[in-house]
């Protein structure tokens, strides 16, 4: 009786397969209706919906069938799909951007976009929170974030003037080899008696 429960699957294993991609391409238009969001940037209700969401769909993958062949053929399944989606993703560029979206700025040059954070439904305290993680006093210091497909926040620092961080390090940097240039002219002009 035990080994019939282990190994029997309760529905054909066709079902099972057909149940697996069927439930896969709804969870994926669905988190895509709910917007980039969701994927990175998760508040405790966002967490609730995924963790209670994996246990509603269960019985839509697995129907009535508790056998241990059952769940694995559902995992194998997921698991197929997902590698094969990728894989087409990345050679289809177009279809991928339709299905991600694109890019979405939310600051320029310390300036909040507030009209961008409404329609991907993030506050100004989100962002703050998500800069401060990234090392960012405030969003004054930022001269770029950006909301990428993937869900994740970017941030592109700015100097007090203006310009990018970056413009900023390599500025210094020709200062420090500027000033040691100087440094090795003046000592190799000392006599070698005070060297």
């Amino acid at each position: 009786m035990v080994w019939n429960d282990l190994f029997v699957a309760g529905v054909p294993l066709v079902e099972k397969v057909l149940r697996a991609i069927i439930v896969y391409v709804v969870l994926v238009v669905l988190v895509r209706l709910a917007g980039k969001r969701e994927l990175a940037q998760l508040n405790p209700f966002d967490l609730i919906v995924l963790l209670t969401l994996s246990n509603t769909v269960q019985n839509a993958i697995i129907g009535n069938d508790n056998s241990l062949v059952g769940g694995i053929v559902s995992a194998a399944t997921l698991i197929a799909v997902n590698w094969t989606v990728v894989r087409f993703m990345y050679r289809h560029e177009r279809l991928d951007r339709l299905i991600e979206g694109d890019p979405v700025t939310l600051v320029v040059d310390g300036a909040v976009l507030k009209d961008r954070l409404d329609a991907e439904l993030i506050t100004v305290a989100e962002l703050e929170a998500a800069a401060h993680r990234q090392g960012f006093a405030s969003l004054n210091e930022v001269a770029r974030a950006v909301l990428e497909p993937g869900g994740t926040l970017s941030f592109i620092g700015r100097t007090a003037s203006g310009g990018h961080a970056a413009g900023a390090v390599a500025g210094a940097q020709n200062e420090i080899l500027a000033r040691l240039d100087e440094i090795r002219a003046a000592l190799s002009q000392r006599p070698a008696s005070q060297q």
